[in-house]
């Protein structure tokens, strides 16, 4: 039963009503009406995220009743959670939003309430097996991403998010074997259909290794990971996760910064002595607009954009929306789109024609082209490059308002009738569009486990430009990214089930 525990420190609890009324927050959410379930929460942290929440705007109940629109809970079992909501007597339970602490995440980190997805909602479960069904033969989980089909419904982002703590936190390190580890496990957690509730579900599952498995036993137990949160804590985590938030700045340029002492974007901004790239101060220039998120309607728009542009250029071009898009997301931080055309050697020189187009309609705010360095007498390479030999070019466009299907996703505040999206374009030979397309397409983990599945399992080397047999010593030919999957004798998966 979900039953608040007595409080005996009358007196703090005293002080903290008397600063609630003497600081009342404006609410900006009046249709939103949250309650955060205490049980697994804890008080101290439910009083704390309650106070978060209402500085942003949002109306938090203290008691769950019938004007409540959206239930909090965190770490709780669904059918205990569902039992007892069904015991509080609300008069219209199927009209409330139950809800995972991922949502109430996802909004504290937007300042407004997101759309609600099916990831974030907590499921009115039933039995796994009916009276008297046979339960399925276990399905065994393969070690690679690319034998995995993983929609966008995760149902552990409890464990993931705290993976990505520490797989973040060791890149800062420069400790890549750590990093790669909780990559690796967050992956085949994201794989599952369904909430992890005990260790024993994970203990024969590939790429959970020790230190994983710690954490996976820490949230289960407690409701949280020491580690992670200790993590969380660290003075240099937080700061460099705030330098490399900023577009141009990378781990090693945050490192320096954090080890001059500073701490803030005001340091970095006011200090003399610091000279930024023309990257890193349009980064900082327009931060509130690229380090917001980017939505579908936005991609849509902006590949119109494009579309148009590169057809005003030359009519039989070829335009593909990737990325994060491209496997069913909603938001994303970019927009990665790749640009072709049948003429032999066109796709080396379109690119600059469609900044030169942008320029023109006055909504390029940045800029940094890179030619093509492709040559076949570089292939096939024997180490896998981050970044492909194609002709490319990562830009910064102005997006109105009125290209934008319900309107862009800004501040509330903020009527310009505009925002800044990050744009990123890549324009293969079209011979080269299926590598291209699937290396673009992502996710970076499915890409990582597909080129290793490639050299380990089948003697080949997979990349962005082609696919090598090693044991025929030939290029193998690819229209479409079928092709591939045939060479390598993968069953093929759709783009939306690569969320690895």
């Amino acid at each position: 039963m979900f039953q608040a525990p007595i409080v005996l420190r009358v007196r703090k609890r005293q002080k903290l009503v008397e600063d609630k009324v003497s600081r009342p927050e404006k609410v900006k959410f009046q249709d939103v009406r949250l309650y955060l379930v205490e049980r697994k929460m804890g008080n101290s942290r439910r009083s704390f995220l309650t106070q978060l929440a209402r500085s942003k705007g949002f109306i938090v109940e203290d008691v769950l009743s019938d004007t409540v629109t959206h239930v909090v809970s965190e770490n709780s079992q669904a059918l205990s959670l569902w039992t007892w909501l069904k015991g509080c007597d609300l008069k219209d339970l199927p009209s409330v939003h139950v809800l995972d602490i991922s949502w109430f995440t996802d909004s504290m980190r937007e300042g407004r309430p997101v759309a609600v997805e099916t990831r974030h909602l907590v499921q009115d479960t039933v039995p796994a097996f009916p009276e008297g069904s046979t339960p399925t033969p276990e399905v065994k989980v393969s070690r690679y991403a690319c034998q995995r089909r993983t929609n966008t419904e995760n149902y552990n982002t409890t464990f993931t998010d705290a993976f990505e703590v520490m797989a973040q936190s060791y890149e800062f390190s420069e400790i890549e074997g750590s990093c790669l580890a909780f990559r690796r496990a967050a992956s085949v957690l994201k794989s599952l259909p369904s909430v992890v509730r005990c260790l024993g579900e994970v203990q024969d599952l590939p790429c959970l290794g020790e230190h994983t498995m710690a954490v996976i036993e820490d949230i289960l137990q407690y409701g949280h990971s020491f580690e992670v949160e200790k993590t969380l804590s660290d003075e240099r985590y937080q700061t460099l996760k705030l330098f490399t938030s900023v577009f141009g700045v990378g781990p090693k340029t945050a490192e320096r910064w954090y080890r001059r002492g500073l701490r803030s974007f005001g340091g970095i901004l006011t200090d003399p002595s610091i000279q930024l790239n023309q990257m890193q101060q349009t980064g900082f220039l327009h931060y509130e607009d690229i380090s917001r998120a980017v939505s579908k309607a936005e991609a849509r728009a902006l590949g119109n954009i494009i579309d148009e542009a590169v057809h005003a250029i030359t009519s039989d071009a070829i335009t593909a929306l990737t990325g994060g898009f491209r496997r069913g997301k909603e938001f994303g931080h970019d927009v990665d789109i790749i640009v072709t055309t049948p003429e032999p050697g066109r796709e080396r020189t379109l690119l600059p024609d469609i900044v030169d187009r942008f320029k023109q309609q006055g909504i390029l705010l940045y800029c940094d082209y890179q030619a093509s360095t492709f040559e076949w007498s570089k292939l096939p390479s024997l180490k896998f490059e981050a970044m492909d030999q194609f002709a490319k070019c990562f830009l910064i466009l102005r997006l109105k308002a009125s290209k934008v299907e319900g309107g862009l996703n800004c501040a509330e505040e903020d009527d310009r009738g505009w925002r800044a999206v990050r744009v990123d374009l890549v324009s293969p030979p079209l011979d080269r569009f299926a590598y291209a397309l699937l290396g673009w397409t992502g996710s970076r983990q499915f890409e990582r486990d597909l080129r290793s599945f490639a050299r380990l399992e089948r003697r080949m080397l997979l990349d962005n430009h082609t696919l090598y047999d090693k044991t025929k010593n030939k290029f193998l030919a690819a229209t479409t990214e079928k092709d591939i999957f045939a060479h390598l004798g993968l069953e093929y998966i759709e783009p939306w089930q690569r969320n690895a």
